[in-house]
Formats: C-alpha cells, structure tokens, sequence
C-alpha cells in the first residue's frame, strides 16, 4: 500500500511517501529560524508559514517518490494533536486532494505515528530491527512526554501510562536554554555542551523521586536551573555552563528512563522504544541503553530521521487505517488532545500533555 502522508501539528511542514513501511520519499521545511528569536513556536508565524509551503512540500514528495496522486492508495494527514491552525493547513489541503482524486483520507493522530516511527524502514540508513508488540514507547518532545503500552498498530491498542503534568522535556530544554542565552532549539545545543560537563558538580534535585507514579514533571526542575542562576548568576566561564548543563541533563534523562522501565516491569514487558525530537539526545540514548541493559530491557533506538516531527511516520501509521477501510473525507476534526486513552494507575492522575 502507497500512502501519502501529511504533517503540519506544530512548526515542520512535512510529506512523505511510504510504501508498507518502507520510506520512498521523506521533505520537512523547518520553521527554526522563523521562530528562533522568539524562543519557541509562535502559533500564527508558523500556521502562515505551512500555508506558504505545504503545497510546494506535498509537490517534492511525490516527485522525489516518482508518482503521482494516481499512484497513490490513500492520503493520511496529522489531525491531531497539535496547534489547531497549523494542522488545519495540514487537513483541508489533504481533504481537497483527496476529493480531486477520489482517494480515502486518513485522519492519524500525532502520537501514533511517534510510536511507530520505529518501524520506518529509510533506504541507506541504519534503522533498528523494529520491536514486537507489545512494547512500553517514550515519547519525549517539544509537545509531548509520556509513556505508552503498545499492544499493536492502531489506537485502540495503545494505552498512556503516565505523562507530564506541566511541561514536555523537550520544552524544559528550550526554556532552559533561553535562561542560559543559548539560543533555540536548546536540546541540542544542551546535549553538545552537557557532553563536556560534570553532572555532580552542580547539585540538581530529581523531581518526583519518593513518586511511585509514571508521571513527570519538569517545571521545578526547571525552576531550580532558575534559581542557581539568580544566585550565582549566568555562568562566567564555559566549565560552568557544561557543569550546569550536565546537571540538567543527567536529571532529565534519568527520570525519562527510570520511569519507562518502571512502566515495563508493571506492564512485564521487555522491551522500550524511544520516539520524539528528544530520542535524539546523545545522552538519552546512551545512558538508556546502559539502565535498560542493567534492567535486563531491550532499548530500542529509532534513527535520527524518525525522532523528529516527519511525514513518513504518519503515512506509515495510515497505513493500518486505511486497510480497515476508513475515510474521512466528509468530516474531519482537527483538535489540539490525543485521541489514546489513559490508564488509571495509583498514584497518578486525570491530566493529559
């Protein structure tokens, strides 16, 4: 099955042209300088910059694939969640598409397609062998973080074991950075300087420790970087910016993992794969392996192409939907939450990231 998917959720214009789970073509403009002086994503900068790019990004795709609308089985499309008038952008030219060339539309949610990305097969790279359901999925973010059981392909088969109750890790590190002066986006400017630090030379407390819940929480964390600088002020050599960055790191990373296995051993489950913009973290991936191997889990790692925000990942999880025969081309909503359901655990609670 050919399907040609669509994504516009935040700041990426994307299409892509997936063929089973194979990925014949994969374009994202990026909006970053668009929205770097401003420290994160200005909701209207980036709806108006999809409208300028969206069609000239769904034209390469399909060139790039060598085929045309004629060749393709159904369009999948991101519907939610996301910023509302960016994915708008996304779905009504996926909805006029579909209607001049009587193809199915798939409505995907966003978070689905993070948690197959792993199985995207990318022509010429090293892409992991993917894992077998069911496994635990970290999504780690700009947007999102939390912690899913992935029984299977499609919604009904995935559940939210835990998630942030305020802001996602990726967030944490851009706000982070914009209080250092770094520059966005912070994670990887984080990662290369927390690669050189110390981690125990600052002292950072790790939020939620006595928690026995599968949900985070990054603000205080946040707030902590906040008052170290407020006391000592922004760091006057670069060994203490490292240190400073370490810390942060070490914290972040720990508790993304710490948690996910602690979903898996809940869940008897041995295997986790990472998904969003922060598996591609140096750190995260590293360590990760290193705390699942001593837990005796399997950490499967997605290539750098399918940890951001992409196309191919929502043609793929299109995929499994339109094979069941769905089509919504007479009525698709776009909304700003996940469609997954949530899991009640003790100990957690009722809030959704």
């Amino acid at each position: 099955m050919i399907i040609l998917g669509i994504e516009t959720s935040c700041d990426e214009t994307a299409a892509a042209v997936v063929e089973d789970n194979l990925v014949r073509s994969d374009v994202i403009h990026t909006q970053i300088a668009l929205h770097a002086e401003f420290g994160g994503v200005v909701p209207e900068l980036a709806s108006r910059d999809h409208l300028r790019n969206i069609r000239p990004v769904v034209d390469q795709a399909l060139a790039d694939a060598k085929v045309s609308l004629d060749d393709i089985d159904a369009v999948a499309v991101t519907c939610r969640p996301g910023l509302t008038g960016a994915l708008l952008i996304g779905t009504q030219l996926a909805n006029a598409l579909c209607w001049a060339s009587e193809k199915p539309l798939i409505g995907v949610d966003h978070l689905i397609g993070h948690l197959l990305a792993v199985f995207l097969d990318f022509p010429g790279k090293d892409c992991p062998p993917p894992p077998q359901f069911p496994f635990i999925g970290l999504v780690a973010s700009g947007g999102h973080t939390a912690i899913y059981r992935v029984g299977g392909p499609t919604h009904e088969s995935i559940v939210e074991l835990g998630a942030t109750r305020d802001d996602a890790a990726g967030e944490a590190y851009d706000k982070i950075a914009k209080l250092l002066g770094l520059g966005y986006p912070g994670g990887p400017i984080i990662d290369q300087l927390a690669q050189e630090g110390d981690p125990y030379k600052i002292e950072l407390s790790t939020p939620m420790k006595n928690r026995k819940s599968l949900e985070f929480s990054f603000s205080g964390l946040k707030t902590q970087v906040a008052r170290w600088v407020q006391k000592n002020g922004l760091p006057k050599n670069d060994d203490t910016l490292r240190n400073l960055c370490a810390a942060f790191q070490r914290i972040v990373v720990d508790t993304l993992i710490e948690k996910s296995i602690a979903a898996a051993k809940m869940e008897k489950i041995t295997t986790i794969a990472l998904a969003g913009g922060v598996s591609a973290n140096s750190e995260l991936r590293g360590r990760g392996r290193e705390l699942c191997k001593n837990a005796e889990i399997d950490l499967i790692v997605p290539h750098f192409s399918a940890c951001t925000d992409n196309a191919a990942m929502i043609a793929y999880a299109g995929s499994f939907q339109a094979l069941r025969g769905e089509n919504n081309r007479d009525g698709l909503e776009v909304s700003p939450r996940s469609i997954l359901p949530r899991l009640t655990v003790k100990g957690g609670s009722d809030r959704r990231r």
